[in-house]
């Protein structure tokens, strides 16, 4: 016995697997972006127009607006930044300096920053801003 089958198209389509497809992406997403953060020192940067973006070779200094100062993560006092900043350099004076100040910070404190690491043998400097259109 032979069964008749025909071939028609379907007038109709289910959403329903697409649905769970694309609410699988968003859900992926939203839980990725949460995990990317900047690490290091809490610092309100100022904004700019225009910006570089620093490679993570480069030595980090963050002023924050408690007076803290920061080399590479590690908490400095104003007398021994420059002999943390000449162990950061390692004889590696092309190396950039980025300087991650609060925008609180007085400018005061950050040329105090930069005479200390100029001292020191550092010719390169990168003030980090963040983008206008970026908020925290």
């Amino acid at each position: 016995m032979r069964f008749r089958t025909e071939h028609k198209l379907l007038s109709s389509f289910s959403y329903a697997s697409l649905t769970d497809v694309v609410l699988q992406l968003l859900i992926f997403f939203l839980l990725s972006s949460s995990f990317v953060v900047q690490p290091g020192i809490k610092v309100l940067l100022p904004k700019a127009e225009a910006g570089e973006m620093d490679s993570a070779r480069d030595i980090v200094i963050s002023l924050t607006e408690r007076g803290g100062i920061y080399v590479n993560n590690e908490i400095v006092s104003i007398e021994t930044l420059g002999a943390k900043l000449s162990l950061a350099l390692k004889g590696r004076y092309d190396q950039t300096v980025v300087i991650n100040a609060d925008r609180t910070v007085t400018i005061q404190t950050t040329v105090q920053v930069m005479d200390i690491a100029k001292g020191v043998g550092v010719s390169r400097f990168l003030i980090a801003t963040q983008p206008i259109h970026q908020e925290r």
